[in-house]
């Protein structure tokens, strides 16, 4: 054969190549076409309801055998966290693991919000019923079969979801961790790109309503300083360093905000929102109106 000259078997194969590189390409890139990423949700959901039944009744209250072992009575807002699923996207993947023998109150919830359950029986009288594992299978299964994934929410506190987390962000997913503040580990909610309190989700504080006396009687005493004030001044600290100038774009301190801290909520801080913690927050920060958007800086 001439030099220069491609032969009918090296074209073949060239294509071949070409062929598989493009598949490649489209299995290893996720993030192609972000208007149709779906949401896979899966719920760890008698380590919720577990957490929210010691919530009521105090701690310990749901491990002792005469109440773990029985029907158990409905306390999750099962609407509530599919309604936050659907807000990231179409929920393609909806699963529950637990022990449904002794859940059964939750039935008509779970029915009309279309949830797959998946049951585990412990292996013995006081063994866990090894949902976190299982889940943990599952999740690192499906995002590696369907590309189509782009946020998977897992709905638990324990902190053996860790390594998972880190397979889904590798996969260029997004996560998002929701559980009960009471019993939800702190490392696992840090090592979600987004987490949300149950607690704040379904049952906001009302500013409007004055704290009983056993309420106030319980709650921790104030922090010596404003922490919505505090991560605020260190988002801005931030994108400023970065930037290399003292005027950052506004749009952009929510977003590092969350990276910051996933669990940051301004309702805990007592504000509305985030726009209304920044109005609130006039003394730390100062707005204007940039070319294209508003501007901050700290005073």
């Amino acid at each position: 054969m001439k030099p220069g000259v491609v032969g009918h078997t090296d074209l073949a194969r060239r294509h071949y190549d070409d062929a598989n590189k493009t598949g490649r390409e489209k299995t290893l890139n996720p993030n192609d076409n972000d208007d149709s990423r779906s949401v896979a949700l899966y719920w760890d959901f008698e380590n919720l309801h577990a957490g929210l039944m010691e919530a009521k009744y105090g701690e310990g209250a749901y491990a002792k055998q005469d109440n773990r072992f029985k029907v158990q009575e409905p306390l999750i807002d099962v609407q509530a966290l599919v309604e936050l699923g659907a807000s990231f996207g179409p929920v393609a993947i909806n699963r529950a693991y637990g022990n449904w023998q002794y859940f059964g109150r939750y039935r008509d919830a779970l029915l009309q919000s279309a949830v797959e359950l998946i049951q585990l029986f412990p292996p013995g009288a006081s063994a866990k019923n090894g949902a976190d594992i299982k889940l943990c299978l599952d999740a690192t299964e499906d995002i590696s079969r369907f590309a189509h994934i782009g946020t998977v929410i897992i709905v638990g506190g324990d902190s053996d979801f860790m390594p998972v987390a880190q397979k889904i962000k590798a996969a260029g997913r997004t996560l998002i961790g929701i559980g009960n503040r009471r019993n939800t580990n702190k490392h696992w909610a840090k090592s979600c790109h987004e987490f949300r309190y149950y607690d704040s989700l379904v049952e906001a504080p009302s500013n409007d309503e004055a704290p009983k006396p056993s309420e106030a009687k319980d709650a921790p005493p104030p922090p010596p300083v404003d922490p919505a004030a505090e991560m605020l001044k260190r988002a801005v600290r931030l994108l400023a360093e970065t930037k290399g100038e003292a005027w950052v774009h506004k749009a952009s301190v929510w977003p590092m905000i969350k990276r910051l801290d996933p669990t940051f909520d301004p309702k805990d801080h007592g504000h509305t929102g985030f726009a209304e913690m920044l109005k609130a927050l006039d003394t730390v920060i100062e707005i204007k109106k940039g070319e294209k958007d508003h501007l901050v800086r700290l005073r």
